[in-house]
């Protein structure tokens, strides 16, 4: 702890020489997942802050703050003296006062090697009018945490849950505090009823009437000796007050049961808040333990609350309107795209399950399951009308399946940046920016795509060739390209086999099989089973005879 808490003083000796402001006009942010994406209160703009990076061997922690412009598409890094300490998983919430102002809360630093962690308790507003930082100091707050949720309510800040852990345990929070944006005084709440369990990483989202929703997250408990077992909440949970938000005002907690159809269970989902009454969720990550090891299923889809119904939807895209399909089916096709109000009148399905397999640049595969819950009429329609719309949602775009991603809403658009997905092993750190209209919910657009030179990915064993450099990962561009290119060079003794004019894919899988499987082991590892190698072999070579033809 005392190690952790020289380093952190370090970097703010760094920061302190900093006395001026200075923005500058830059390409995208590194790639990055936990850190806090918010929408300007009076700008069109969106505004980037802190985050962590991990590439196999170290993990960097990052205080940097991003503005990114929606009008022209571009990003600016705004230097102001005095910033926080580098953390992820904390939280940030928008307040218009002044000209707005961005409030921090919490979150966490850790150590090079991903084993000591730091909680962060200590508040902070952001004023944008004057780019300058502010500490707040105020006593009775909440202790150190990360993976808490911090929500603005009728001038106050409410924080719910989060998490601490040390070398030798950890442990999980169900309190709530309230920050007063009056008189800068903290509160701790004590609400009657039965109230969520213990948790991390919920869905927070604050109703019209000034109460507060509370859905899923995550916690682990201990069961025996260097055992633990996780759970996924799927509860929901309403804590309002009688009065007018004051703080000495009775809070209390009531359990909700939802209609409609709800998130499959899933941590590392991002959450904001959409229009029309309806909070959101996206992605996440669901893991299947087997054996020893731990599987993830990453999700990509959308899931809607509707507050005012107490009712929870599947997002689903209705594709860009094809004007064929609309004079075929008249009137019917036009009631059909009516909006979400149509959409949300029909029966929920049962949940369908799709598997896609996506290679990556260096040829590891990843196996995506996605939960979707179609209409009846999905199923039901014609073949010569799914051939009419496979132009507009055959080859639609839409962001990888990914955990901990950093969304925004801004004029009713989501935004959604970086995150993460796992292969194995490894890990892929995002940083492209996708966004959607959620009035019309017809299609994702690509704002910024993914750089494939920026994953970077050590193996542990090179841990000791490698210099313990805290200075993050801004400096490693140049150095990534290279070992890209390095590789590239190495791997180009064994080439990948090329397809044949008129070759069928069985007798192109028969004529490769063994090359496939044995790069497939090589990213894979030695551990890997045989049944599952050839899995991700017959995926890789399917995709390169598919992009070969």
């Amino acid at each position: 702890q005392e190690d952790l808490e020289a380093l952190i003083a370090e970097f703010q000796n760094l920061d302190a020489k900093k006395t001026q402001v200075i923005e500058s006009s830059c390409p995208p942010p590194s790639p990055r997942l936990n850190g806090s994406l918010s929408a300007h209160p009076e700008k069109d703009e969106l505004i980037l802050f802190g985050g962590e990076y991990f590439n196999g061997q170290k993990t960097y922690l990052y205080n940097e703050l991003y503005v990114y412009n929606i009008r022209k598409n571009s990003w600016s890094k705004v230097e102001i003296p005095n910033p926080p300490p580098r953390r992820c998983a904390h939280q940030a919430a928008v307040v218009p006062t002044a000209g707005g102002q961005l409030w921090v809360f919490g979150g966490e630093f850790a150590s090079p090697n991903g084993e000591q962690f730091y909680h962060y308790k200590d508040l902070w507003v952001l004023h944008l009018a004057t780019k300058t930082w502010e500490q707040i100091k105020a006593s009775g707050g909440p202790s150190g945490r990360s993976g808490h949720r911090m929500v603005a309510c009728k001038r106050q800040l409410i924080i719910f849950g989060g998490f601490h852990e040390s070398a030798r345990d950890y442990i999980y929070y169900n309190d709530v505090y309230a920050f007063n944006l009056d008189s800068f005084t903290w509160s701790k709440l004590a609400p009657s009823g039965i109230g969520p369990a213990p948790r991390s990483g919920c869905q927070m989202a604050t109703t019209p009437e000034g109460g507060i929703i509370i859905y899923g997250g995550y916690s682990k408990q201990r069961i025996k000796k260097d055992v633990d077992k996780g759970t996924l909440h799927t509860d929901m949970f309403l804590l309002k007050t009688e009065g007018a938000g004051r703080e000495e005002d009775k809070w209390a907690w009531s359990r909700l049961n939802p209609s409609g159809v709800k998130p499959t269970p899933r941590s590392g989902f991002s959450i904001a808040i959409g229009p029309n009454n309806r909070s959101l969720l996206f992605g996440g990550v669901h893991d299947e333990e087997e054996e020893e090891s731990i599987e993830g299923d990453f999700f990509n889809d959308i899931y809607f609350y509707d507050i005012g119904k107490n009712r929870w939807f599947p997002g689903q895209l209705k594709g860009p309107k094809s004007e064929k399909r609309k004079r075929r089916r008249g009137r019917q096709g036009e009631a059909e795209g009516a909006g979400d109000e149509e959409m949300e009148k029909q029966p929920p399905q049962g949940p369908v399950e799709i598997v896609k397999e996506v290679v990556a640049e260096d040829g590891t595969v990843m196996t995506i399951k996605q939960v979707i819950s179609g209409p009846a009429e999905e199923k039901e329609r014609s073949e010569s009308e799914e051939d009419e719309e496979d132009g507009a949602l055959g080859q639609q775009v839409e962001p990888c399946p990914r955990s901990n991603a950093m969304l925004a809403v801004k004029h009713g658009v989501l935004y959604v940046y970086g995150g993460m997905f796992e292969v194995g092993d490894r890990q892929f750190t995002l940083s492209d920016l996708y966004s959607i209209d959620l009035h019309k919910m017809e299609e994702w657009k690509v704002l910024v795509e993914m750089d494939p030179k920026a994953q970077e990915w050590l193996e542990e064993s090179e841990s000791d060739e490698e210099e313990d450099d805290m200075e993050g990962a801004e400096g490693g561009e140049e150095e990534e390209e290279s070992s890209e290119e390095e590789s590239e060079d190495e791997g180009g003794e064994e080439q990948h086999p090329s397809v044949q004019p008129d070759e069928k894919h069985a007798d192109y899988l028969s004529r490769t099989e063994q090359y496939w499987i044995k790069l497939a082991r090589s990213n894979m590892g030695p551990d890997a089973k045989e049944k599952k190698v050839v899995k991700v072999a017959h995926a890789m070579a399917k995709t390169f005879y598919e992009d070969s033809v």
